[in-house]
């Protein structure tokens, strides 16, 4: 960057540089640590590994898609589970139930 007589950078310059960081190198520098900490935790969370990245992020969509059938596995169940019950009170409440209507 060009000084100018005094040895500071000229302010046209300096503003350039403010606006395309988005503030101040130091505050803007700050931010992206605590940002980058921050999801660094959240995806050690989910299991990704900052050493074999690929790896991680196959094991993750192989994880979601057990997640997946694991889920419709649990929701089958349980809904075999509660029809047992529901299905024959219906049934019995159609039969034997008062009329509707007309």
């Amino acid at each position: 960057m060009p000084h100018n007589e005094t040895g500071q950078i000229p302010a046209a310059n300096t503003d350039t540089l403010h606006r395309f960081l988005g503030g101040s190198p130091l505050a803007v520098a700050f931010r992206l640590i605590l940002l980058s900490i921050l999801v660094g935790v959240v995806l050690a969370a989910i299991g990704f590994d900052p050493w074999n990245i690929l790896r991680s992020i196959e094991l993750l969509f192989h994880r979601i898609w057990n997640l997946g059938f694991d889920a419709v596995n649990w929701l089958w169940r349980y809904f075999l589970l509660g029809a047992v019950i529901v299905i024959p009170i219906w049934l019995l409440m159609r039969m034997f139930g008062a009329p509707r209507g007309r």
